[in-house]
């Protein structure tokens, strides 16, 4: 099936021929420059279910050291859909927070554990080293899991919004990378992490 606009027999008005469709997007906050940070809460989606709720974000970026020149630019902080294999992204002033997976147990990519282990020590995430030759598998809580969404991937995509300020034209989202964004949240997780614990207490 073809996908294209039909139009049928659009009206004239003073020699002029109307469209029958207004196909413009309507103002929303994806897609306009926003006033202040907006923080926006969609529907999980099936197998998914959110974690974070808006005054989650609020209290943690209360917690960013030098938050309001780290902000400049960014319009919207998104508790976005779950998606597979994504924990958030980022896209032009827009921060995505993906939700969380109902399953809370799964075999992790052995690279990414090799550059996150530490990470998760601190957090307290119970991990299962099967031996050489088997699957590590994480047991995330639901604390252990909000302390990675709020402490690594949000700091991640704010190192995306921090790349793509530091470009003339404020045009790529991040023309240094994911190293870059991963380097960010590391060092910015060094100031961040203490204050969470202050905040929202030790994961359990």
């Amino acid at each position: 099936m073809s996908r294209f606009y039909r139009k049928t027999a659009p009206g004239v008005r003073n020699g002029r021929v109307q469209k029958q469709n207004n196909w413009a997007l309507s103002p929303g906050v994806y897609y306009n420059t926003q006033t202040r940070l907006v923080i926006d809460r969609r529907k999980p989606g099936e197998g998914y279910r959110h974690l974070l709720l808006k005054r989650d974000v609020e209290r943690f970026i209360a917690l960013i050291p030098n938050w309001g020149a780290l902000a400049v630019g960014l319009d919207l902080v998104s508790l976005d859909c779950g998606r597979r294999g994504c924990d958030g992204w980022y896209n032009r002033g827009v921060l995505g927070i993906c939700a969380w997976p109902k399953e809370m147990s799964y075999a992790l990519d052995l690279p990414w554990f090799a550059e996150h282990r530490r990470f998760l020590a601190r957090i307290g995430a119970r991990i299962e080293d099967g031996g050489p030759g088997r699957d590590v598998t994480i047991h995330w809580t639901d604390s252990t899991a909000r302390a990675y969404q709020l402490c690594h991937v949000f700091l991640h995509e704010l190192g995306h919004h921090a790349d793509r300020m530091h470009t003339r034209m404020k045009k790529d989202n991040g023309p240094r990378g994911e190293d870059f964004a991963e380097d960010y949240a590391f060092d910015l997780e060094r100031e961040v992490l203490e204050r969470y614990f202050g905040e929202f207490g030790f994961p359990a």
